[in-house]
């Protein structure tokens, strides 16, 4: 009667029954496995995390809006470029001309910035706020920018055509300045000496990138209040809200306005800088595409020490059970058979140290995620079947050559050893 061939089901509990008998030492055999598994897992979580919060950020300011600074904005590294450090700043005539000639522009908003060493504290009844967000900014920015009011009104274009000393403040500076909950509109402020109605709050932003969100340590003034109280403060942003589906007309346009407002010729760069909701995405995903390759080099790392491991563990197993395979050998065991043992046997073994390893990585996610709550993370799908996949085929890379040496046992010898 001819032997009936190991079925899958009758190998995994063969490897199983293999790694309970040698549990420490399996467990030592995959640790590199299990620690490069969740370091990608982990990394990845972060940044998925990170990415998610990114794209809610920008939804809440707005998809349509175009943003023009005189230097470059967006995630960069390494020195800066000395020329553009001798840029002009970007003026108010400019965002006219945009919306004069500009026809795919709906509306332009001005965003002033003070000066990095101009003493921005607030005081109320004793209670200071030194971490605010000071800006000036035009009547329709709130608009442009999808802000939302708790209470009160939003600057209008009196208060800023006349440069009154009013301020609309956001939810941090609140709690910050009126910590026992009264109701801070119609409160006067003190900053640089002078009194400063607050005549509007905020409401709490629900998109950030790492659990608080800019908007809520705001202090905003009208843009010409600004100038007045700081004349030597002439950065400014430009915020340009496009028409409904006309986002590429109007960043040609308003490329093309800019250069010929800052008379840059038509051979030279542009001596100002461009960012919309999609270029910023893109430029995060570009970086943690950079971090993510530095992740699977580390990871690369433990996984060959554990491939190297299990092909040394397998090894030994061959000699171990040299008598075993040439009793199977004896009764009719084919040389795949044997080969399709010993590979599945390490293939369980390393995808074993996967699920450990995922395992470890949703409990480290979890941890970060308690200890910083403002550090988002979530486990993507694809992370996880990726380090499954890749445990399982480093148990299929490392376990071919003691598989094949265990198929190529003369069975007489086999059934010799001892």
């Amino acid at each position: 009667m001819k032997l009936k061939s190991f079925v899958p089901t009758e190998t995994l509990v063969m490897a199983l029954d293999n790694v309970r008998a040698h549990k420490f030492r399996s467990f030592l055999t995959v640790l590199g496995i299990v620690i490069g598994v969740t370091t990608v897992i982990a990394i990845a979580s972060i940044l998925t995390g990170i990415r998610g919060n990114l794209i809610h950020f920008i939804e809440e300011y707005g998809t349509s809006n175009i943003y023009a600074f005189h230097l470059s904005t967006g995630i960069s590294f390494g020195p800066s470029d000395r020329e553009e450090r001798k840029r002009k700043p970007l003026r108010p005539e400019d965002g006219e001309a945009i919306k004069q000639f500009a026809p795919s522009v709906d509306d332009v908003a001005n965003d002033g910035f003070i000066e990095w060493n101009f003493d921005k504290t607030l005081t109320y009844g004793g209670q200071t706020y030194k971490q605010g967000n000071l800006e000036g900014v035009s009547a329709n920015y709130g608009l442009i920018t999808n802000l939302s009011l708790n209470s009160g009104r939003f600057i209008s274009e009196a208060d800023d055509q006349h440069r009154r000393e009013v301020m609309v403040i956001g939810d941090s500076v609140v709690l910050a300045l009126f910590p026992q909950g009264a109701d801070p509109i119609g409160k006067q402020v003190t900053m640089q000496g002078k009194l400063y109605e607050i005549i509007g709050v905020l409401e709490k932003r629900k998109g950030s990138m790492l659990g608080e969100n800019e908007s809520d340590n705001q202090v905003l003034v009208p843009f010409r209040t600004l100038r007045k109280l700081s004349p030597r403060s002439e950065w400014m942003m430009l915020i340009i809200r496009a028409k409904s589906g006309e986002m590429r007309q109007a960043l040609d346009q308003v490329e093309d306005i800019l250069r010929r407002q800052r008379s840059v010729a038509y051979d030279q760069k542009n001596n100002f800088d461009l960012t919309t909701a999609d270029r910023f995405i893109a430029e995060f995903d570009s970086i943690t595409a950079q971090v993510g390759l530095v992740a699977i080099a580390l990871s690369s790392v433990g996984l060959l020490v554990g491939g190297i491991g299990v092909m040394n563990i397998m090894l030994v197993s061959v000699t171990e059970r040299t008598h075993e395979i040439g009793v199977r050998k004896a009764i009719g065991a084919r040389r795949r058979d044997i080969t399709n043992q010993f590979l599945f046997e390490a293939m369980t073994l390393t995808l074993l140290g996967g699920i450990l390893g995922v395992t470890l990585a949703i409990i480290v996610s979890q941890i970060i995620a308690w200890i910083f709550p403002s550090l988002p993370a979530s486990i993507p799908m694809w992370a996880v079947i990726a380090g499954l996949v890749v445990s399982a085929g480093v148990g299929l890379v490392f376990g071919v050559w003691p598989a094949r040496k265990a198929s190529r046992l003369d069975p007489i010898e086999a059934l010799r050893y001892e």
